[in-house]
């Protein structure tokens, strides 16, 4: 009986690793970047300004995340208007 090998491509690896990334609850910090497609400067700036801060285990939230890439309101915004009312 022959044994297969079977060896994945780099470009295969990362493609696999891309679409992990969409599964995944909380992404490390280089997995946001990828996600959102932003540069590591562009990305801090959105973040701090919807109030996106990383966990104490040092990851995002993607469903954070994917408040920000909507255009929605930000955590900040959201407070103030709770504490309006």
């Amino acid at each position: 009986m022959q044994r297969l090998h079977f060896m994945m491509k780099r470009d295969e690896t990362i493609v696999m690793r891309a679409i992990a990334i969409c599964f995944k609850p909380y992404l490390k910090p280089e997995e946001a970047l990828i996600y959102c497609n932003l540069g590591r400067t562009q990305f801090s700036k959105k973040a701090e300004a919807f109030g996106i801060f990383k966990n104490a285990n040092g990851y995002y939230k993607k469903e954070d995340l994917d408040s920000m890439l909507e255009g929605g309101e930000s955590r900040v915004a959201k407070a103030l208007k709770q504490m309006k009312t």
